[in-house]
């Protein structure tokens, strides 16, 4: 960065009083080697440690990148680790506040600073999916001739918000959300380093947790939270940070929800049991439960798949259509908007008409298969396709139900063992009425006894 006056009076400030900067820029990471999570981007020779100057590629010089990830993965805390770790000279612009003026004053800059000092220009310009195109198409001259090495950061897909000349000019770096134990990590790491809270405060397990789960995957979210909460606690003379310290503070209640424990298992069951009862407010309440326990989406999504056959079935052939498509979406975009499109589809699945018929009839087929009831395949059903299949009967005298007027052929299909079972029972609720009538006139004219 190239600070003015007050840039330069504001950063003397910070390094005489560290508290005057948030928590979550104290901690942020001096080298490449304090970074949490992303490991599969910092292996030695990427394009990111070829940046803070590690290595050497000779005539290959380092390539500008694209980071792209949700907030708080660490976009902005590896261009400030480049703007630290490397002897360039570095500028940030925000595509918020920057326009094609802004970005053509850097590009000037930087070919002055080249040609008059031999000094390299690193720009790193964050939130570039805000940029236009015509702006994004200003930087491409200056990205090609390597008057500047570009780090562009987005939370938006490049290959829709950036545009393709630019994308085929950098590398394309996805950062992931951090896991859990990235998260603990960073949590520890700020209660007892220097630049953090210096052991003013402890954290209990539960407390931990709890930040954990609200975090997100966010580490920016994780250490705000965490230095709200343990100024609250410090202020009330508390020698740790009490989970309704942490509750009281973030405004956010710790629900009481083991993963991998009971919990998981009943609220999940509840849900189901709320939609097949046909009560949405119970079943949102259950839902919300788990989104704010930090369930994971897809094993929501799933239970709601099998909710669609299991309890309505063919009384809404949409039901289950409406559950797939849940899943799909949610396994595309994630939380936090996942949550209106599992509340769709779990508003849909409890308000329609309920049938159990789908589940009965397998279970009663499986039940005579589990029993031995089975028996050989009708003759006339057989494969007849293969040589000799005639001079065994297979095929002979099978009738082709198109080419009957009603398309339906009296002849027996279940072996004999089974001819005269019958497995589904259709409810006359919602459309499975139609089917309902439906199976009564194809029972009758395949010539089977009345039920």
């Amino acid at each position: 960065m190239e600070p003015d006056l007050f840039t330069a009076a504001a950063e003397e400030r910070q390094e005489k009083d560290p508290a005057a900067s948030p928590l979550a820029v104290r901690m942020r990471p001096r080298t490449l080697d304090e970074v949490v999570g992303q490991q599969h981007l910092l292996k030695p020779g990427s394009p990111l440690r070829r940046l803070v100057g590690e290595g050497s590629g000779g005539p290959a010089g380092p390539s500008s990148v694209i980071l792209w990830g949700p907030p708080g993965t660490g976009k902005t805390t590896l261009a400030y680790v480049v703007s630290k770790a490397t002897n360039k000279r570095f500028v940030e612009l925000s595509a918020i506040t920057a326009g094609v003026k802004e970005v053509r004053a850097v590009i000037d800059g930087a070919r002055r600073a080249t040609g008059g000092f031999g000094k390299e220009t690193v720009l790193f310009l964050d939130e570039i999916h805000r940029f236009s195109k015509a702006q994004q198409d200003s930087l491409l001259p200056a990205v090609e001739n390597r008057w500047v090495t570009l780090i562009a950061a987005t939370t938006e897909n490049p290959y829709f918000s950036v545009i393709s000349p630019l994308l085929s000019r950098s590398l394309l770096l996805t950062l992931e959300p951090l896991t859990d134990d990235d998260i603990r990590g960073l949590l520890k790491r700020a209660l007892t380093d220097e630049r953090g809270l210096k052991d003013a405060v402890g954290l209990p397990e539960d407390t931990e947790e709890h930040l954990v789960r609200i975090a997100g995957g966010d580490a920016r979210r994780a250490l705000t939270a965490l230095e709200a909460a343990a100024g609250a606690a410090l202020d009330q003379g508390e020698s740790e940070i009490s989970l309704r310290t942490l509750e009281q503070t973030v405004d956010r209640a710790a629900v009481k929800y083991d993963r991998d424990g009971d919990q998981h298992y009943d609220v999940a069951s509840a849900l189901i049991k709320s939609i097949r009862g046909s009560d949405v407010d119970a079943a949102l309440h259950y839902l919300a439960r788990m989104i704010e326990a930090g369930e994971d989406p897809r094993f929501i999504a799933r239970r709601l798949m099998i909710s669609a056959s299991e309890d309505i079935g063919l009384a809404d052939p949409n039901a289950l259509p409406i559950a797939v498509a849940a899943a799909q979406a949610v396994a595309m975009i994630g939380f936090p908007e996942a949550a209106l499109t599992l509340s769709h589809a779990t508003i849909a699945l409890a308000l329609a008409p309920k049938s159990n018929s789908a589940t009965t009839a397998i279970g009663a087929a499986m039940e005579d298969v589990r029993k031995g009831l089975a028996g050989p395949v009708p003759p006339h059903l057989r494969d007849g396709h293969y040589k000799g299949a005639a001079k065994l009967g297979h095929a002979q005298g099978y009738v082709y139900p198109h080419d009957l007027p009603e398309g339906i052929a009296q002849q027996q299909y279940a072996p004999d063992a089974l001819k005269d079972r019958e497995y589904y029972t259709p409810g006359r609720h919602g459309a499975e009425a139609r089917y309902a009538d439906a199976v009564e006139w194809t029972r009758k004219h395949l010539g089977r006894r009345p039920s």
